[in-house]
């Protein structure tokens, strides 16, 4: 009977081992299951957090993108006549226009690169799926704007230079007409004098004498064809002196008395236009010196 009874014990006491082992090596295979599973889950966590701070970045990336860029809303979009674009500023919204370019294009590469690793990770959320398409919309939008920047900016620097030949064309006509203003207010302005002696005027055709008996009383008068390359032109607006080489002196040709005065400057006589206006009216100024 003892033997009976402990047979069943020791039996009893191995089907508990067997069980025992049976259940250590399922809590075992249990535990090992739960382990991967929770470094799965911390595993696709981390990665969706990164896609989610790649999406945040280019999202970031592609808002600093717009029409009213600082370096290129600088420039005058409505330019005057005679505006000048400043070379510097032009250089300056170029510049930031291929900076855009480049923020898009590793905007694009990042974009396809974040595709790519999805896929491999093998994290499928709709919501993800949905923000990088979004992104690849702005991307187009973006390059459109950059398009529409890089064309503003031709299209200035076309008005402009433009505007310029317009200026440059008025400056000509203007400088043209300020010319021909000049050579008649210089033409009316300018008398042609001659100063000699009675022999040296004759001689000069600048004088005629006429009247008088034998030679004595002969009135001296301006010559009715005179010879005007030995005559000297001066601008009256300019200048209003004719200096003589003599003490003694008189005017010949008829200008008003009250257009002019003789001076004594240095022990010669000197004539002092007071009036260029009158005086001018008559151009050929002949003094008769002694």
């Amino acid at each position: 009977m003892r033997n009976s009874v402990k047979a069943l014990i020791v039996g009893l006491i191995a089907v508990l081992a067997i069980v025992i082992g049976v259940l250590f090596a399922q809590y075992q295979k249990t535990t090992h299951e739960l382990t991967v599973a929770r470094t799965g889950q911390e595993d696709a966590e981390s990665k969706y957090a990164k896609t989610i701070n790649d999406i945040a970045e280019i999202q970031d990336s592609l808002n600093a993108i717009s029409l009213g860029d600082t370096a290129v809303g600088r420039l005058p979009w409505n330019p005057e006549p005679g505006q000048r674009l400043s070379r510097a500023d032009e250089q300056q919204a170029l510049d930031r226009i291929a900076l855009l370019r480049q923020s898009i294009s590793r905007s694009r590469e990042r974009i396809t690169q974040l595709e790519t690793n999805l896929k491999k990770s093998g994290v499928h959320v709709a919501s993800l799926n949905r923000m990088v398409n979004q992104l690849k919309l702005q991307v187009v939008q973006k390059e459109e704007i950059v398009a529409l920047l890089n064309s503003r900016v031709d299209d200035l620097q076309t008005q402009v230079t433009g505007l310029s030949r317009t200026v440059i064309s008025k400056d000509s006509t203007i400088a043209i007409h300020e010319s021909v203003i000049e050579d008649k207010r210089k033409e009316l302005a300018t008398v042609y004098y001659i100063v000699g002696t009675k022999k040296a005027l004759k001689n000069a055709g600048a004088i005629e004498s006429s009247g008088g008996v034998l030679g004595l009383g002969k009135t001296v008068r301006p010559s009715q064809m005179p010879n005007f390359t030995a005559f000297t032109p001066m601008d009256t607006d300019q200048e209003t002196v004719i200096r003589t080489s003599s003490d003694k002196a008189r005017l010949v040709s008829g200008q008003t008395a009250t257009s002019y005065q003789w001076m004594v400057v240095d022990g010669v006589m000197e004539l002092h236009i007071t009036n260029p206006a009158e005086f001018r009216k008559i151009r050929e100024v002949v003094i008769l010196t002694s």
